[in-house]
């Protein structure tokens, strides 16, 4: 904004007075990366390029059979399947800062353009991740006849999805558990993802009655969800949505593994202006290891 000055006084700013930036930018809201939290990212530290393969070994299943007095024993050479995660996708940026801008500006363009292109790539990788994943769920885990033994609960197909309100989204968690229960999921460590609005149907739900919650304060008024059923709450916007309908995911760490490394972050002069090119590579993969540590539901609200 250009100063008041009196009739007959000179106008410096523009000119003698440059015009200047704030210095602290308007926040851009940036989706919540998940897959630290979701999945098992033991194998991260080994990556080193695109293309690379990570060997998983695997635990083997023994064979217990009956035993009667004097029997000859049978002798078992257990079998350890290897998986193998392939580091085959990968996302770059290439940002190019001018020298006059450089000179010019007050603030660190190139910094504040590396913390956006990293938060850019989390919201990318997630939405890759969720998209694909859901496809790999054991087929007991998911569907209108859920459930390895009960093969009763709907947790919702594509086209017929479960509508969810605030009277049955606690129902819905509860048999997201079962469903993980009757597939011997572990019990602790357990995730589920759901939209912002589903955690607004919590919210409204009787789960706003602390007791019911086990806290000392109610869910509305420290808007924390924490934990249902054994699940972690983890809102996010990066579930994969059709006409309305949304594919959410619960489960156990062990169910799929992740990596991912930025290989490459390089800042070298252009040859084509002047000034300062920007660039970064990340390379990443991800396996489904144990189906039945997975469930998949869809939704709608």
């Amino acid at each position: 904004m250009v100063y008041p000055v009196s009739t007959g006084a000179p106008q410096y700013s523009g000119t003698f007075i440059p015009e200047l930036w704030s210095g602290k930018l308007t926040e851009q809201f940036y989706d919540v990366s998940v897959l630290p939290q979701i999945s098992n990212t033991d194998h991260e530290g080994i990556i080193k390029k695109y293309g690379d393969t990570v060997n998983i070994r695997t635990t083997p299943t023994i064979t217990i059979r009956n035993y009667v007095k004097g029997q000859p024993l049978e002798v078992e050479n257990p079998e350890s399947p290897k998986i193998q995660l392939l580091i085959d996708k990968g996302k770059y940026f290439n940002c190019h800062e001018d020298a006059v801008d450089k000179v010019q500006s007050d603030i660190d363009m190139m910094n504040i353009w590396a913390k956006d292109a990293s938060e850019q790539m989390k919201i990318l990788i997630d939405r890759d991740v969720l998209a694909n994943i859901v496809t790999e769920v054991s087929a007991f885990n998911e569907g209108a006849t859920a459930g390895r033994i009960s093969g009763d609960i709907n947790l919702g197909v594509t086209s017929t999805p479960v509508v969810l309100t605030k009277t049955n989204i606690l129902d819905y968690i509860v048999d997201m558990g079962t469903v993980l229960d009757e597939a011997n999921c572990p019990e602790s460590d357990r995730y589920l993802l759901l939209p912002a609005k589903a955690v607004g149907l919590i919210k409204k739900s009787d789960l706003k009655d602390a007791s019911l919650a086990g806290d000392s304060s109610s869910i509305m008024r420290n808007g924390r969800i924490g934990m249902i059923d054994r699940f972690m709450i983890y809102s996010t916007h990066n579930l994969p949505t059709v006409n309305g309908e949304t594919d959410i995911v619960a489960g156990h760490k062990m169910g799929f593994t992740f990596a991912s490394q930025m290989t490459e972050m390089d800042t070298l002069k252009s040859t084509t202006t002047f000034g300062m090119l920007m660039r970064g590579l990340q390379v990443y993969g991800y396996k489904t290891v144990k189906p039945e540590a997975l469930a998949h539901g869809v939704i709608s609200l």
